[in-house]
């Protein structure tokens, strides 16, 4: 069970069955959530960890999502990884997590989100 201020690490296992450029990882957070980014003093981990080294080229944590653009991306497995912390109780619905080429839209993987419990 989820509670206010409890810190929820989210960890995004992606494989990519082709090599592919420009690639966003988009999922989404619950409202009212905040980002807790490395490096500014939250204790935490690096934002993305790949088991072969992979790391995005630019990174965005808005207050609906967490982004991470990579400008290429080999074929196989890569996890992404960051922090945020649960602030407004409730239930949330999550639209799906996305992975998209931004150059070739018809390429794209979704997961969709069960609904999120915060008490």
């Amino acid at each position: 069970m989820l509670h206010r201020d409890d810190r929820l690490r989210v960890r995004l296992e992606i494989d990519a069955q082709s090599d592919m450029g420009w690639v966003v990882v988009d999922d989404p957070i619950p409202a009212g959530a905040s980002h807790l980014a490395a490096g500014l003093a939250s204790g935490e981990s690096p934002d993305a960890d790949d088991l072969t080294g992979l790391a995005p080229t630019f990174v965005e944590r808005s207050f609906a999502s967490f982004r991470a653009y990579y400008d290429y991306v080999p074929k196989g497995r890569f996890v992404v990884e960051y922090v945020i912390r649960l602030n407004q109780p409730g239930t949330f619905q999550l639209p799906p997590t996305r992975v998209e080429a931004l150059y070739a839209p018809e390429t794209f993987g979704e997961l969709p989100n069960a609904p999120l419990e915060v008490r």
